[in-house]
């Protein structure tokens, strides 16, 4: 669970430089920045600047059932939230980059930052169907080009997806 208590935001901010507009807060430890989607480019930016230079992780979270949930003053909560996780190997440390994404919406692709962040787009967009603008090739990775749907989206009706061996006659 994420603290957004003073104390901690204090804690890491005066530990980190903030980049403008996020919010700090801290989680098991771990330094935590909660941005608006329009600061996600430029944040993700100002880190790399300040040594944040490894993409460890990025991928999102579908809060359908969950719209209530805690998040710091200032936040507005949406459906979707796409995490990324960055490393400075020179100073061992990481911080985690939350951005909340509304249905329908997109963000801007921190490919030209981060290319390493390629495959983990697509995968955020074929399983969410969450698009990143400015992405070299937002296509599938894991699901057929013509499948229906987002299947980790929380409104996929389950058991849709039929199970296929190889070999075996439709």
């Amino acid at each position: 669970m994420t603290t957004v208590d003073a104390s901690a935001a204090a804690r890491v901010a005066a530990e980190f430089v903030v980049p403008a507009g996020a919010i700090a807060a801290e989680s098991c430890g771990q330094r935590v920045l909660f941005v608006e989607p329009g600061q996600y480019l430029a944040t993700i930016e100002t880190l790399y600047r300040d040594g944040f230079t490894m993409c460890v992780d990025l991928t999102a979270v579908d809060y359908l059932a969950h719209a209530g949930r805690s998040v710091p003053a200032g936040v507005v909560a949406e459906r979707f939230e796409v995490v990324v996780n960055l490393l400075s190997v020179a100073r061992r440390e990481r911080v985690r980059v939350r951005v909340q994404v509304a249905d329908n919406a997109s963000l801007a692709s921190i490919f030209d930052i981060h290319p390493s962040s390629e495959a983990m787009e697509r995968e955020v967009f074929d399983m969410f169907g969450i698009r990143f603008d400015g992405h070299p090739d937002l296509t599938r990775i894991l699901m057929p080009e013509d499948w229906d749907g987002h299947p980790l989206r929380k409104d996929y009706a389950q058991g849709r997806i039929p199970v296929q061996f190889k070999g075996a006659a439709s």
